[in-house]
């Protein structure tokens, strides 16, 4: 049987040098980190500016002007002068989910750190943004308007506890989908092999086995796409709010 955690074990490629005792380390996650970034800049840079597009730079416009659409829909014109982090946030994690989807590779949107190190930078950005181009204004988020005063307190409280609930909202929805999605995968694909051995009853049991592999690969895409999308709009309606704080 495969271990389905084995997947997402870090392991030490070499050691970029100490902090103290501490030791920092090049990891397989830091590798996929940087082939990603290197697969967005083939795409973005190498896919040249030609007047009559090639599938690569129909890729890039496309994924240009999807983002930029979504930015302008859900936060205005203001909202793009926020579109480089949007649209960096949206590549990294399409192009990081769909290397992941294939065998053998490592999701690094399965580790809890990536993905609230990306929910923290869009919460930090929110709240120093609001009150810096707000000020106290800014605290309007927590006050709807047209709440009967008896119950404004009560309601000012669930915005607050909710507002600082973001950061664990937005990392967990990622992490946890790409998470069990890979080992669900993985469990599946490890009955194929064991089956297979019992003989020709093996075989075709390990039918059934094989067709949820294939069903849950393809679901996988869909996945990896989509939970990059739920990210990046959950990012520009955030920063919406630090644009425009009152409901």
């Amino acid at each position: 049987m495969l271990d389905p955690i084995e997947q997402f074990h870090l392991q030490k490629l070499f050691t970029i040098g100490h902090i103290g005792n501490q030791e920092i380390a090049f990891t397989n996650s830091s590798a996929y980190m940087v082939g990603t970034l290197a697969l967005i800049s083939l795409l973005m840079i190498g896919s040249g500016r030609s007047l009559v597009p090639g599938r690569l730079q129909s890729i890039a416009e496309i994924s240009y002007e999807f983002v930029a659409t979504t930015v302008r829909a859900n936060a205005g014109k203001d909202g793009m002068k926020f579109f480089p982090l949007v649209f960096s946030i949206f590549m990294l994690l399409t192009v990081s989910n769909l290397v992941g989807t294939i065998p053998y590779n490592f999701t690094i949107s399965s580790h809890i750190i990536v993905t609230a190190a990306l929910a923290f930078l869009v919460f930090f950005t929110v709240l120093i943004y609001g009150f810096y181009k707000n000020g106290l204004k800014f605290l309007k988020l927590f006050v709807p308007s047209g709440i009967p005063i008896f119950i404004l307190p009560l309601v000012v409280f669930i915005e607050i506890f909710s507002f600082f609930l973001r950061p664990i909202s937005h990392s967990v929805r990622l992490f946890a989908n790409m998470l069990a999605g890979h080992i669900a995968l993985t469990v599946f694909a490890s009955f194929i092999p064991v089956l297979a051995g019992l003989g020709i009853a093996g075989y075709f049991g390990a039918v059934l086995p094989l067709g949820m592999v294939i069903a849950l690969s393809a679901l996988e895409i869909l996945v990896a796409f989509l939970q990059a999308y739920v990210f990046t709009i959950l990012t520009v309606i955030y920063i919406n709010d630090a644009i425009h704080p009152g409901h």
